[in-house]
């Protein structure tokens, strides 16, 4: 077999198991899914799967990983634009996430997870410090209180909004489309309504009034 031929098959094996994994974190959990579970899922042995992946340890920080940086990261190009304002910056985080967790749906909950587990070294090791505390989003919020185009706020709480508007509704899914007999199209639909009104929302929470 040629290097191209195996390196194709080996990638090919590696995303299987992944996607096997990452399916079964998410429904059952860590500590409940075994590594057998994970190689049945892929419709591999068991051998094959620790031969790519020494243990069900690795493979999850591996996958957690992956998650967290398309998570997170995504979103780095927005925030540090110089060429758009931080009302058109809401907009664009807000579309992002949204088209990300209708691709995703699952992410928010394997995500959650290990902010539970491990927060602080979750936020060593993805530097999330840098990635939004330190923004040019941020500097642009924090510069819009002090010239009092805005209600004075701590552009944290701006954070917090965001994701919480985009985001929970994903993590509520199951609850929420039962309330209003909603099909995944139509739920996906309404995703998709509140990225136009996420930012209209915001821009009136921060509004001066009077």
């Amino acid at each position: 077999m040629k290097k191209e031929e195996k390196a194709k098959i080996d990638q090919s094996t590696e995303e299987k198991i992944k996607a096997a994994a990452y399916k079964l974190f998410t429904q059952k959990g860590y500590a409940a899914t075994k590594t057998r579970d994970i190689a049945e899922e892929a419709g591999i042995n068991l051998a094959l799967l620790n031969y790519y992946f020494r243990s069900k340890e690795k493979l999850f920080e591996l996958i957690m990983a992956d998650n967290m940086k398309q998570f997170m990261f995504s979103v780095v190009s927005i925030t540090n634009d110089d060429n758009t304002t931080y009302q058109e910056k809401i907009a664009l985080i807000a579309e992002t996430y949204i088209d990300m967790l209708i691709a995703q749906p699952d992410m928010p909950i394997f995500v959650l997870s290990e902010i539970r587990n491990d927060p602080s070294g979750l936020i060593k090791k993805m530097n999330f410090d840098d990635i939004i505390l330190r923004s040019l989003f941020i500097r642009q919020l924090k510069s819009a209180v002090e010239g009092n185009e805005i209600t004075p706020v701590d552009p944290l709480h701006i954070i917090m909004n965001i994701l919480g508007m985009a985001v929970f509704p994903f993590i509520g899914s199951p609850v929420l489309k039962k309330i209003g007999g909603m099909s995944d199209e139509s739920f996906n639909a309404m995703m998709r309504e509140r990225k136009k009104l996420i930012p209209l929302w915001l821009h009136e929470m921060l509004r001066k009034k009077g």
